[in-house]
């Protein structure tokens, strides 16, 4: 229905604000060092922007490696159920 699908979005789009929160708060942490000056320094640039490149990558492999096991997993049920299906 509409208000599941809206709901799930909710959930969704909150999901994505956390995530964001984290990798916004950590990729701060380990590259701003400076407070002395309202300026972005380069190194503090590159830092963030490397931090964020390997949390995207990280996720894009986390996500292939669960689409492989799901893929896996369902295979062996249909390989299971063949094989329950026949008789013996």
């Amino acid at each position: 229905s509409l208000a599941m699908f809206v709901c799930l979005l909710d959930f969704q789009f909150k999901e994505f604000l956390g995530t964001y929160n984290k990798v916004t708060e950590n990729c701060f942490m380990d590259c701003v060092k400076d407070f002395t000056s309202r300026d972005v320094k380069p190194e503090e640039s590159s830092c963030s922007e490397s931090c964020l490149q390997k949390y995207l990558k990280m996720t894009q492999r986390i996500s292939m490696r669960f689409q492989e096991y799901h893929i896996q997993q369902n295979e062996a049920l249909a390989a299971k159920a063949g094989l329950l299906g026949q008789p013996r």
